[in-house]
């Protein structure tokens, strides 16, 4: 099975070594080694924090969900057996902006190298059609590429969910921020209460507007939800699969070898726990862009 570091860090530091000068290549090793050490133990510390407790309230909150260590794990084993490997694979993720967004993406990043980012605001792939032309046009010769796409929600520890424990942060705070501004915007729409206006979206902050606009159609379905918290990443969820697909056939001719697919919702937790992923597609395409199988079964 494939070896993968922890965190991304030392992947990094590493690959600069390739880039200097034989004087300084020994120091960069060094420093290469101490990340690598320093974060070994920074995901050691949130695991070994990850109570079973713990663990199995966000496996109640959201069952099918599995930790990142597990689906890391899981993933990489499953596409080595198609020929994945660092040397001649590209990762793209469309994930959303927030930093505990990179929390999954620097796992994924430690094996395969650095990301092709697709992603914006709640993992919207709003670099479109160009980006993903862009990215193809990356992947290693008779190479293969892996894309990791979805919305991401926090938990806390006491099992509320839309919220999450922050590093140096005292209170609480929205996960994702994104997503729930957009779910009250379209609450002030369902329930009568939003103001019309004829103004268009500002530029500056036109991401939002089309995350809003692309979550008009769930308006219905999160109303009537038990929990409107833990139905909006779904909702999301199912409206980015409608771009996914969409790019992804479009742009089906730059695929080489093949192309893996994995979508899902990434749950977020405090700083001293692991992080889960509830995986929802994990499918396979080959070199024709053809969906030709679902390998979802194998990370559940």
């Amino acid at each position: 099975m494939m070896l993968f570091a922890t965190r991304p860090a030392a992947v990094n530091a590493a690959r600069s070594v390739l880039r200097l000068r034989p004087s300084s290549a020994a120091a960069a090793a060094a420093a290469a080694n101490k990340f690598a050490d320093a974060a070994t133990t920074s995901q050691q510390n949130r695991q070994a924090s990850s109570s079973p407790e713990f663990d199995a309230l966000v496996k109640k909150s959201f069952p099918g969900a599995i930790s990142n260590t597990d689906l890391v794990t899981k993933v990489v084993s499953v596409l080595e057996g198609k020929g994945f490997a660092n040397e001649n694979t590209l990762l793209a993720t469309s994930l959303c902006a927030d930093e505990l967004a990179r929390v999954l993406e620097d796992e994924f990043v430690s094996v395969y190298g650095n990301n092709f980012n697709l992603g914006g605001l709640s993992g919207f792939p709003f670099a479109g059609n160009t980006g993903f032309g862009a990215m193809a046009a990356h992947i290693p010769d008779d190479g293969f590429c892996l894309l990791i796409h979805g919305p991401h929600v926090g938990i806390c520890k006491n099992g509320q969910i839309g919220k999450v424990e922050r590093p140096g942060m005292a209170n609480v705070d929205n996960c994702c921020g994104s997503a729930i501004a957009a779910s009250n915007y379209l609450k002030g729409i369902t329930d009568g209460g939003a103001q019309i206006t004829p103004k268009l979206q500002p530029f500056s902050d036109f991401q939002q507007g089309a995350v809003q606009e692309l979550i008009l159609p769930f308006g219905k379905r999160l109303s009537d939800a038990s929990d409107r918290m833990h139905e909006l990443p779904y909702a999301l969820y199912d409206s980015q699969e409608i771009l996914v697909e969409d790019i992804v056939e479009t742009g089906s001719g730059g695929i080489k070898k093949g192309l893996a697919l994995l979508g899902g919702i990434q749950i977020n937790t405090g700083p001293d726990s692991d992080d889960y992923f509830h995986p929802l597609r994990f499918d396979y395409y080959d070199e024709n862009g053809v969906k030709v199988e679902s390998l979802l079964s194998s990370i559940q």
